[in-house]
């Protein structure tokens, strides 16, 4: 016997609310038939609201009982909360992993020999660049969580706006293939004062922090994946002066 949910979400022109196509899709996967209703104006969805006592939409409706919104369905069906919650290092990890396909591919079409020093030079190349771009999209939140751990953007806050910039082009300096000098100065610099301060932030001064380098806005803590990002920067300067 076939299962049937009732759903009211709101679909206008200006509109579609993603959490009634979220809410749709829960409730096929679950072996229901959706009865799906469209509101498909602010005065249908407000009409909606009040009728049924409700401040939001969507809403579901099993077996003739009000079940809620897409957070009350996930609720029903003992799902976990929507999204992404708490620390985590999927960010960075989703990061490298891409960067070192991105290499893997590039050496394959190129020359074939996938595993070598320039492999390595790609893999660290692409992993700043692809940082420095997270960075770089919102810099005043960047800034803000960077200025709390970083000992020279602690002095010299115009450092934590320029600290971006320096990653991306050192990356794409490495990835070019600048000569050594145009480079790795920089990539020392920043990777080495970054890589202290870390240090101290988590392993002396045993402050638990948010990492910004995949972005201020992100859950991923400070500590040994961004000591990592500070000992690529140093490694491709070193590979770049003696190699």
């Amino acid at each position: 016997m076939s299962k049937t949910a009732v759903l009211y979400r709101m679909a206008t022109d200006e509109h579609i609310c993603p959490f009634g196509l979220r809410s749709k899709d829960l409730l096929k996967r679950k072996g229901f038939e959706v009865e799906d209703h469209k509101l498909t104006s602010r005065e249908e969805t407000d009409r909606f609201k009040e009728k049924h006592g409700v401040k939001t939409t969507p809403q579901a409706f099993i077996d003739e009982e009000r079940i809620g919104g897409y957070d009350e369905l996930r609720e029903y069906f003992n799902k976990g909360e929507a999204g992404q919650t708490g620390t985590t290092y999927t960010p960075v990890i989703a990061i490298f992993s891409v960067a070192a396909l991105m290499m893997l591919a590039y050496q394959w079409s190129v020359s074939g020999d996938l595993f070598s020093i320039r492999s390595l030079m790609l893999f660290i190349s692409f992993s700043m660049i692809m940082l420095a771009v997270q960075k770089l999209k919102d810099l005043y939140t960047f800034t803000n969580s960077f200025i709390t751990y970083d000992l020279l953007a602690m002095k010299w806050i115009r450092y934590g706006y320029i600290y971006p910039f320096l990653e991306a082009y050192a990356g794409i300096g490495m990835l070019a293939q600048l000569p050594a000098l145009l480079v790795a100065p920089i990539s020392l610099f920043i990777g080495t004062v970054g890589a202290i301060s870390v240090f101290k932030a988590v392993y002396i001064d045993k402050r638990e922090l948010k990492c910004a380098c995949v972005g201020g806005d992100s859950n991923v803590p400070l500590g040994f994946v961004s000591l990592s990002e500070n000992l690529f920067m140093i490694g491709g300067a070193l590979i770049m002066w003696f190699i």
